[in-house]
């Protein structure tokens, strides 16, 4: 039984992190998609307006 306790946790994370993944994938778009482009191209715009180069996220 010292198998069973020893595959139960990286099984069980292995199964929350697909749920994850799956949650994480249905809720791109749908209905906040307008408001999440809207954002993003105001952003943009912002950018282009005072004369910078927009920046990748994470640069």
């Amino acid at each position: 039984m010292d198998y069973v306790a020893a595959l139960l946790p990286p099984v069980v994370m292995a199964v929350a992190f697909t749920c994850l993944i799956v949650t994480i994938i249905k809720s791109q778009g749908g209905q906040n998609k307008s408001k999440e482009d809207a954002a993003v191209d105001e952003a943009f715009a912002r950018a282009e307006a005072a004369g910078q180069e927009p920046k990748a996220f994470g640069a």
